[in-house]
């Protein structure tokens, strides 16, 4: 491609965005579309409202070699459809549809939330917060429900009521339907707030006009706009490029560039070089097994390092700053999200390297003793931060017995209340705040107050990839799960040397035969550890025989006397008669209780039983949301 067959303009984000509605602007067709997540939306709409960059489109004029299939932009109305586009968006679709829903689109935005579950909301901007220089502006951004009203976990009570407009006025909350256009919105806001003794109100929102709606309004995007004369081998290895890109500079890559001015080589203390191993090798060599080619806290990287550090030095300037008298807003905050990496000096990195690294290799140990030994079985990598903050911050004294168990405690909360997820920055900090002293026997944290987990959750539990599904396979084994075969527990050296991972109990095929649907069989209810040959020797047969078959045994497995089989089973939590029976239905809702006691004992709380449904309906497929499958139709 030569330099001829494109060029770079800004355009207006309004301009594009009506392009998207009228279909002058299109997508190629794929063959399926996808859907952001709320926690992205919400940092998209900050970072314009803040007129931070977010990244260049990219463009193909139509009418050229290049025939692609068209489709107007998610949510646009029927007849852009009708209209042939100008050009085509190849790179920047989910930024793109995202804005256009969130605001011209004028109706609910269908995303998906931490806990990947379909749902339904509008957009707001906290007024308030977005004008306060101390609340990260992300935390300004608000998703609401279908009704536009917040209420409790369990619908107890309502939280924030947006449903008219006279309640958006009321609590100064702005609808990002409205971005573009504000007039209306602000005639009925200060006929809401009418009089001299609301003219403070009026000026807040005047502020907030100035310093957030009108950097939407003024908002411009560059666009590297391919001409018609692109060839499609052209166009195909820049799609591929732009959607598979390289790694962005990062904050570790912004501290290393200050940090080389005052002479420290901070690439060198993570990568190490000939003469001696980084820190990076040392966190990959923690508790490997030998044939092994990571140990647990491989995967973590050298911003979660920067960010572990940021909360010690955090804590120490707001220490400070209550030592001089300060109070309330005057005080910094805890923090670890990327200013504050930033912001971290050299003296602070040194002063706490070595102590927080000791608290990841802890953390290590930690880990291995809930019998989570594989980054593949990790519930959350993000909770590895907060874990080995705290415990570099508390030293030896997490080996205590009772403050281990309130330790753990605290895991599992963050586990099964499935809070680390999303918005983990603000929960990182908060826990490093609040943990420590409640181990030490102040107030409870508030990630262990505020975690209540739902009985009806274990049904929904399908997915290999959530938190609390890796939750429940470690609390098992910690248990003293014995294999059905063998009768080992799953420690360190059983679980990597027979190949343990979590396997069906009625096996899928016998389930299908059945008409048993997926969404049952699949469920954690119907999964439990165990080995390898056990799985093989377990296949596609009713548990009545292949029971029958571990009790007989054969050439290369000993008979198993059936109340030693029996023990095994239960150390699982299952019956052995119901097992035996092949019911189904009656062994699900048998397992789900013993399941739930097991989760109740590991977070120290009652999970709820209530009727009220849990908001939103399950993604059935993680893959379908994964932007690299996306395949163009021609």
């Amino acid at each position: 491609m030569t330099g001829s067959t494109f060029q770079t303009n800004p355009y207006d984000l309004y301009k594009l965005l009506e392009d998207c509605h009228r279909g002058i602007m299109q997508l190629p067709d794929f063959q399926r579309s996808w859907v952001w997540d709320e926690e992205r939306i919400k940092s998209l709409i900050a970072s314009i409202s803040r007129a931070f960059p977010v990244g260049a489109l990219m463009t193909l004029d139509t009418g050229g070699e290049v025939n692609f299939k068209p489709r107007p932009v998610e949510g646009a109305p029927v007849e852009a459809k009708n209209n042939s586009p100008y050009s085509l968006l190849l790179d920047g679709q989910q930024r793109m549809t995202s804005m256009y829903q969130v605001t011209l689109r004028g109706k609910v935005v269908e995303t998906i939330t931490p806990k990947n579950k379909k749902v339904k909301r509008w957009f707001y901007i906290n007024i308030r917060k977005a004008l306060d220089p101390t609340v990260d502006r992300e935390e300004a951004i608000v998703g609401v429900p279908e009704d536009r009203i917040i209420r409790t976990d369990f619908g107890r009570e309502v939280v924030l009521d947006l449903s008219t407009p006279e309640s958006e006025y009321a609590a100064l909350m702005y609808p990002a339907t409205q971005v573009f256009d504000w007039d209306r919105w602000q005639d009925g806001f200060d006929k809401h707030w009418r009089g001299d003794e609301h003219e403070v109100v009026r000026e807040t929102f005047r502020a907030f006009k100035r310093q957030v709606l009108e950097n939407f309004k003024y908002y411009r995007v560059p666009v590297i706009s391919l001409d018609r004369s692109t060839s499609k081998e052209a166009v195909c290895v820049v799609f591929e490029k732009v959607n598979t890109g390289g790694k962005p500079l990062d904050a570790f890559e912004l501290v290393t560039a200050m940090y080389a001015a005052d002479g420290h080589e901070l690439r060198k203390d993570w990568y190490g070089d000939d003469t001696h191993k980084g820190r990076h090798r040392r966190f990959v060599d923690t508790l490997r097994p030998a044939d092994s080619e990571t140990g647990i806290i491989a995967n973590v990287s050298n911003t979660d390092f920067l960010q572990a550090i940021s909360l010690f030095y955090t804590r120490d300037r707001r220490r400070e700053a209550e030592r001089a008298g300060k109070t309330g807003k005057e005080l910094p905050a805890v923090i670890g999200n990327r200013q504050a990496l930033l912001n971290l000096p050299l003296a602070a990195y040194k002063q706490y390297e070595k102590q927080v690294e000791q608290g990841f290799v802890q953390a290590a140990k930690f880990l291995h003793i809930l019998h989570i030994y594989r980054i593949f079985d990790l519930p959350y990598q993000s909770q590895i931060v907060p874990l080995a903050a705290i415990i570099a911050d508390i030293g030896d004294a997490w080996e205590h017995d009772t403050t281990r168990a309130k330790l753990v405690r605290w895991y599992w909360n963050g586990v099964f209340g499935e809070l680390y997820g999303s918005a983990v920055e603000s929960r990182i900090a908060r826990d490093f705040v609040e943990v420590p002293p409640w181990l030490q026997g102040g107030p409870e944290a508030s990630t262990v107050s505020e975690t209540m987990f739902r009985a009806d959750r274990l049904k929904t539990m399908r997915m290999r990839l959530s938190a609390a599904y890796k939750g429940v396979n470690a609390l098992l084994m910690k248990e003293g799960a014995q294999d059905f075969r063998s009768g080992q527990k799953f420690d360190h050296t059983v679980f990597f040397g027979e190949s343990v991972d979590i396997h069906h109990i009625f096996p899928q095929d016998w389930c299908r035969k059945q008409s048993i649907k997926p969404a049952e069989y699949d469920s954690i209810i119907n999964k439990t550890p165990l080995s390898f040959r056990t799985n093989r020797i377990i296949g596609g047969i009713a548990p009545s025989e292949y029971l029958a078959k571990l009790e007989k045994g054969d050439k290369q497995t000993p008979a198993i006397d059936r109340k030693h089989l029996d023990a095994y089973l239960r150390s699982h939590l299952i019956d052995p008669d119901i097992l035996r029976t092949n019911n189904f239905d009656t062994f699900m809702a048998d397992r789900q209780k013993q399941l739930l006691r097991l989760i109740e004992q590991a977070t120290g709380k009652t999970a709820y039983t209530g009727e009220i449904l849990e908001e939103g309906v399950d993604v059935e497929d993680d893959a379908d949301m994964i932007e690299a499958q996306m395949v163009i139709t021609f």
